[in-house]
């Protein structure tokens, strides 16, 4: 390989994996839940899970997602709902995940 099939390789691994990374919105006061009523609807099928609501990132900061029934990708995976977790100058919301 020469240095130039080497640096493009290099370039578009970089790029690839720079397009993955999300940076955290850090805030200072956590917002507080909203006081809604959820009405969870029936489950689509029996293998689905609902996961509950949370904080969703966008562009200036957070907004309040509803629930929903998710089918896990993959047999026995279990949903870890989304946290707050402290940072040096506030919080950042860690979202929920499959495991």
């Amino acid at each position: 390989m020469n240095i130039i099939t080497k640096g493009l390789l290099a370039l578009s691994i970089f790029s690839l994996s720079a397009t993955a990374v999300q940076a955290q919105i850090i805030v200072r006061v956590r917002p507080p839940r909203p006081t809604v009523v959820v009405t969870r609807p029936p489950a689509p099928t029996p293998r689905h899970v609902w996961v509950d609501e949370d904080w969703v990132q966008d562009n200036r900061g957070y907004r309040w997602h509803g629930g929903y029934w998710a089918e896990p990708p993959r047999a026995r995976a279990v949903w870890v709902p989304g946290h707050w977790a402290g940072r040096h100058r506030g919080y950042a919301w860690i979202p929920g995940h499959w495991r």
